[in-house]
């Protein structure tokens, strides 16, 4: 680029005073730092052994699962084996042949959006489980009127009564609320197949003895009380059974070695320190990992550990503020919900819609969107699918409420921050220096309904 002659200017060119001034300088700038609201909202637990067990009452009444369910091909639908032990008849049972078996029994059948499935009163004569789709559960109400009672979707069964019962009925309607594949077998069938296996008769009948043992509505083993009585009757005595095999978390950890040549550490401090800012660099990433792991670990993930029944679907598909309110009503105290940007934005759409304002409530310091007077935090790490749908959370949180508690262990040595420690490694041959960063963390869900997850909620933009 031409120069312009000296003689035509009256002053110092500022180009050439720059080379005397000192520039003032920003600290390295990251741009996948994020609010990370679960990290700071969650109450985090010292778990000085590097385990944490979480004690319950005894619960005689198995849980529901998922079943797993594969696809081939347009015309090749078949359900994971292993998977069938979701389905609560089959809870803890483990012969893989015949679970195999079992799963073989299923057939594909095919459903067009609004066609009845099953019909509330009549014989259940078959077992199915959802490959792919939406069925709408209906029933009627006190004086005729329909009522809906829920929505089930891809692994959800119904029909399991049959594996037991003697003369099982449909306890309501099904109604497929979009088009879907489905996968049923004969009652009969499974009926033989168990009239085959002595282990599978022998599982079946352990379950039922479970069922009639009395329970609470929780399913957990009663504990036999008194109450209302006058005079001196005899009162029961009891005592509250444990769950014998309580579920234990493990610490995990997140780790990378960070590594800074000493020439680097030597020579160019000033103004800043080269080891700090990259370390405090390193520390956000895992941090931001750390909160991903907290949501999508198989292991102890919030999204995967989230109880069957504490499990609900859209009524149509973006997230309504009746959807928000029937995910609230599941839990007391709840404390929080947590969503995909994209998720609120559809959230407001709905509202909008509706002519509603959504409220706000200050948390921190910082002003956030509510509903109900609960906040509503941002999350990107929860995830969407390919179909664009993604899921909302809903929870309850500490230990003194019996909630969702996040783990880490304080104390550990050459500790940086609360559960995360940085380990000088040494000076390799090439003269880098080298530190082991090393975070450690997990979360627990200490109840059931600590923690619910509305699913399936849409956040495709309608066409205007």
């Amino acid at each position: 680029m031409p120069t312009e002659p000296t003689e035509a200017r009256l002053s110092l060119d500022t180009r050439a005073a720059r080379n005397l001034a000192t520039t003032t300088k920003t600290r390295p700038q990251m741009q996948a730092i994020s609010s990370r609201w679960l990290l700071r909202m969650l109450p985090w637990v010292d778990v000085r052994g590097g385990t944490y067990r979480v004690n319950r009452r005894l619960t005689h009444v198995p849980g529901r699962g998922r079943v797993g369910v594969v696809r081939a091909g347009a015309d090749d639908v078949r359900i994971v084996p292993e998977t069938l032990t979701e389905i609560p008849a089959l809870r803890g049972f483990a012969d893989a042949e015949v679970l195999a078996a079992l799963a073989a029994a299923f057939t594909v059948r095919e459903v067009r959006a609004g066609d009845v499935v099953a019909v509330a009163g009549t014989p259940v004569a078959e077992t199915g489980v959802i490959a792919h789709g939406r069925l709408e559960r209906v029933d009627k109400g006190p004086y005729g009127e329909p009522q809906f009672l829920g929505v089930i979707a891809d692994g959800d069964q119904l029909g399991d009564e049959a594996l037991t019962a003697d003369d099982p009925r449909w306890p309501c309607t099904y109604r497929a609320a979009t088009a879907c594949t489905l996968l049923f077998a004969r009652r009969e069938e499974l009926r033989r197949i168990a009239a085959r296996s002595p282990t599978l008769r022998a599982h079946l009948a352990a379950h039922l003895d479970r069922l009639s043992r009395p329970v609470n509505r929780r399913g957990e083993a009663e504990v036999a009380l008194s109450a209302g009585h006058t005079g001196e009757p005899v009162i029961e005595g009891t005592f509250v059974d444990y769950d014998l095999r309580p579920r234990e978390y493990e610490l995990s950890v997140a780790q990378t070695i960070l590594r800074v040549h000493t020439r680097v550490a030597d020579l160019f401090n000033d103004p800043m320190n080269q080891i700090e800012e990259q370390l405090r660099l390193t520390i956000h990433e895992l941090r931001e990992r750390e909160e991903w792991e907290l949501l999508n670990n198989r292991e102890f993930g919030l999204l995967h550990n989230a109880d069957y029944d504490q499990r609900i679907y859209t009524w149509s598909g973006p997230p309504t503020p009746d959807d928000l309110d029937d995910l609230i009503s599941m839990r007391r105290k709840t404390r929080f919900l947590l969503a995909h940007p994209k998720a609120i934005a559809a959230f407001f759409r709905e509202c909008n819609r509706r002519g509603l304002v959504p409220g706000s409530t200050e948390v921190n310091g910082h002003e956030v969107p509510a509903w109900r007077g609960i906040p509503i935090f941002p999350c990107g790490k929860i995830p969407i699918s390919e179909r664009r749908t993604t899921s909302i959370l809903a929870m309850r949180v500490g230990e003194e409420d019996q909630g969702v508690v996040g783990l880490y262990q304080t104390g550990i040595p050459e500790e940086y921050e609360p559960g995360l420690n940085v380990r000088f490694m040494g000076i390799d041959s090439k003269a880098v220096m080298s530190y082991l960063v090393s975070a450690y963390y997990s979360a627990a869900i200490l109840v059931p309904d600590a923690i619910g997850v509305l699913e399936d909620v849409n956040v495709a933009a309608p066409r205007s």
